[in-house]
């Protein structure tokens, strides 16, 4: 099986639309939108409305909170200040960020704080690309000593959300004043990492992290409504971010849409979590990583930056590890993650879980989003809710999306 060049059957395409709207008929999810590309061919549906209480219909250009589908995009900003020789893969990040210098170790990952021992070696670029710098959300010690300080210290979770809430030196103040659970290297971990990326990308091009994305990424693209906030102008476009009850399914609004956390410039544009955009936008980036780092006559990435993001970097002891800890992440957790491994800022499949082929990359978000680009089949799908993974819905309405999408390929 070569690459597909034919496109989608239309009963395939039938199918999918059906088993999308099931889920939304179901009054589980209240609309969402769904972008299928395979060569020439572009399929866009949306479904339901705006609103759990109904009203506004979701439409092809309905804005959606991205949550860790971020992370794919994000990583581009770091990737061209390497294909610019700015930044160097194995150089360490601390004439940068100061603030990782001189690390102090956990002896025991889940030991107390001030039980540790020096780095072996300063923190790299290449640590953070693969979030394998010693620190990030560790799902399956949620209870020790290191989770509940990172809480405690505000590094995250003080607004109520997993984005940080002060500006990016604050921040980084936070993160220095604790030891790292693990040595440089040695473990994937999740979301921190991405978080850093965005405050090295910020001082080493004297941009905000937003501005130099948009320079350099969004603008190319014809990314117009992909940003770290949503103007007052498009807010109408914007659903609420649905929190269901994980005992009653009972919708609670997460996130309003006028005056809720996405409605004014956030003081930390968060790499691991912050974007809201749209279908078409990230339909625009995953094409031209498909594409070798092209779009059109323009040139984003390298081809061999393109390759280093999209497949796998991590070693072999360290991929039994990493889905261990994806399949325990809230957006992870009802079955997703049947990927194997990490590139830099996403997921690459690894071996063959389920209908999708090894080298399929992309990531999911705890909001309700799906994104993955398929080189085998040049193929892009997106899924965007607004259905937080509280309950099993959102999570269920994805791997279908899956499941019948590749069904409906056409060789």
């Amino acid at each position: 099986m070569g690459k597909g060049t034919d496109g989608f059957s239309e009963a395939g395409l039938r199918r999918l639309r059906e088993v999308l709207a099931r889920h939304v008929e179901s009054g589980r999810i209240p609309g969402l939108v769904a972008l299928v590309s395979r060569g020439e061919e572009t399929h866009v549906e949306a479904i339901g409305t705006m609103r759990h209480e109904g009203g506004a219909p979701m439409r092809r250009d309905t804005i959606f909170r991205m949550a860790s589908t971020t992370k794919p995009v994000a990583v581009a900003a770091t990737m061209i200040l390497l294909d610019e020789c700015r930044l160097r893969l194995d150089d360490p990040v601390d004439p940068w960020l100061p603030e990782l210098a001189d690390r102090q170790v956990l002896k025991r990952a889940d030991g107390p704080l001030d039980d540790t021992v020096p780095a072996r070696r300063p923190i790299t670029v290449r640590d953070l690309l693969t979030s394998t710098f010693g620190l990030g959300l560790e799902t399956t010690a949620m209870g020790s000593p290191m989770m509940r300080e990172l809480f405690a210290r505000k590094v995250y979770g003080e607004n109520g959300w997993l984005l940080p809430a002060v500006d990016p030196d604050e921040w980084m103040r936070r993160l220095g004043t604790l030891p790292l659970m693990y040595q440089p290297g040695e473990r994937w971990q999740y979301n921190i990492g991405d978080d850093v990326l965005g405050v090295l990308v910020a001082r080493v091009t004297g941009q905000s992290f937003e501005a130099f994305l948009r320079e350099r990424v969004f603008a190319p693209l014809g990314m117009k409504d992909t940003g770290f906030h949503v103007p007052a102008d498009k807010i109408d476009r914007l659903p609420p971010l649905y929190s269901p009850d994980p005992q009653t399914g009972e919708f609670h609004v997460g996130d309003e849409a006028a005056g809720g956390h996405h409605s004014r410039p956030p003081a930390f544009q968060s790499g691991g979590g912050g974007l809201d955009s749209t279908v078409d936008d990230y339909h625009a980036y995953f094409r031209m990583l498909l594409n070798g780092g092209t779009h059109g006559t323009e040139r984003i990435l390298s081809r061999p930056a393109v390759e280093l993001m999209t497949g796998n970097r991590l070693p072999p002891e360290q991929l039994a590890t990493r889905e261990a800890l994806a399949r325990n992440l809230v957006h992870m957790s009802y079955g997703q993650g049947q990927q194997g491994g990490w590139g830099f800022g996403m997921t690459v499949r690894t071996y063959r879980g389920d209908y999708a082929p090894v080298g399929q990359f992309g990531w999911d978000g705890g909001s309700g989003t799906t994104t993955y680009a398929d080189p085998h089949n040049g193929l892009v799908g997106i899924l965007l809710t607004q259905t937080g993974m509280s309950t099993p819905d959102s999570a269920r309405a994805i791997h279908d999306f899956w499941t019948t999408l590749y069904q409906a390929l056409d060789d």
